[in-house]
């Protein structure tokens, strides 16, 4: 496990640089295309590949327990909806997608983006199980009150949002349905599967304190019970339908990133949302250049895996020069990025890549409008 999680990290920091690069390039593309383009739907082709390639990323950091739950109040009947219009897409017609969702579905407190991959993992399987004959993939959505004793294990009593993902297909035998959540244990054939989907899909529901239950027979079907705690009061909702919101400014900033792909991709942004910008590729020439013109610079951005300085110690070193400049941090991945760490290096705000256009914007104006105050 340990040396699974190692590789992940690894795995996490060159690819989400390089999708950096892709998904940027291709939002830039689209923002400025008009909307009726021909074009604009082979970008949005782009996009959607790019966000899965983000979530198998995801995926491979939740199975290593290298990825971070954020737990924030949820309705998933939005997260459902979006997941079932990607899949509807790459699904034969033969294959029926049927949903049911109660009128007035409960909060849950879970991070969005791996409520998202469970969907698309025990979505995906379905599927998989009905691609030779077709079949209905049915997908359900209630609150429901457990007593003491019921089919859960270790469920206690309680009001719980239920999610039922069931499929007609050829479903698995009973010999293996104890071993479905073992890492790395497929029923598919070779090169069809890694063995990891379920698993993570076990580790993402259990750390948000829900359970999952599975039924299946031979030429029926296969159904997944997935039951989440409610949580009693409405909070805001994080809802993923908005449309992008970009933040604009004029203030000077200076940006450094090793990769050359990446830091053209965000001095373009930048410039388009109305900034001045000084970019470097080296981090040791880049606090030369700061110490230069220290007085005109207004944010610092800047990487965290680079030859000669880390992210870190470039910020130490640019706050003995100017302490009260504000300092963006920006990583692939990093084990070793700790709020304590960011704290102490004098970080204001901490970006994962792959970058999203939108936070990007609004994580720079937030920053800035602080230091004004």
């Amino acid at each position: 496990m340990e040396a699974i999680g190692t590789l992940a990290g690894g795995i996490a920091h060159d690819f989400n640089n390089i999708l950096t690069g892709i998904i940027g390039f291709a939002q830039i593309a689209d923002l400025k295309l008009e909307k009726n383009h021909p074009v604009k739907r082979r970008i949005q082709a782009i996009l959607e590949g790019g966000e899965r390639a983000k979530d198998l990323v995801s995926q491979i950091l939740s199975f290593s327990r290298q990825g971070q739950m954020e737990k924030i109040p949820v309705d998933i009947s939005h997260i459902i909806k979006e997941a079932l219009n990607l899949l509807r897409s790459s699904l034969p017609t033969t294959i029926e997608i049927n949903r049911y969702f109660e009128k007035e579905t409960g909060i849950i407190e879970a991070d969005p983006t791996q409520i998202h991959q469970v969907i698309m993992n025990l979505c995906t399987n379905a599927a998989h199980a009905m691609r030779d004959k077709g079949g209905i993939l049915n997908i359900r959505l209630s609150n429901i009150y457990l007593e003491k004793n019921n089919s859960y294990t270790n469920a206690g009593k309680g009001k719980y949002l239920n999610l039922t993902i069931s499929d007609t297909g050829h479903g698995i035998p009973e010999k293996f349905l104890e071993r479905i959540f073992e890492p790395y244990f497929t029923t598919k054939e070779k090169g069809e599967g890694t063995g990891l989907g379920l698993a993570v899909v076990h580790g993402i529901i259990t750390g948000f304190k829900g359970f999952i239950n599975v039924k299946s027979k031979i030429n029926k079907g296969t159904t997944f019970d997935i039951i989440f705690p409610l949580i009693e009061q409405k909070k805001e909702v994080i809802n993923k339908d908005s449309e992008i919101n970009l933040k604009t400014g004029n203030e000077k900033i200076l940006l450094i990133d090793d990769e050359k792909i990446i830091i053209g991709l965000e001095k373009e942004i930048l410039i388009s949302l109305g900034y001045e910008v000084i970019s470097e590729t080296d981090a040791e020439k880049a606090v030369k250049i700061f110490e230069k013109n220290s007085n005109n610079i207004d944010l610092v951005i800047t990487d965290m895996t680079m030859p000669h300085l880390t992210g870190l110690e470039l910020a130490k070193k640019i706050k003995k020069i100017k302490p009260e400049i504000s300092v963006i941090l920006c990583s692939g991945f990093s084990e070793h990025i700790t709020p304590d760490k960011m704290k102490n290096a004098g970080v204001n705000a901490f970006l994962q890549k792959p970058l999203d256009l939108e936070n990007f914007s609004h994580t720079i104006r937030d920053v800035l409008n602080k230091k004004k105050k």
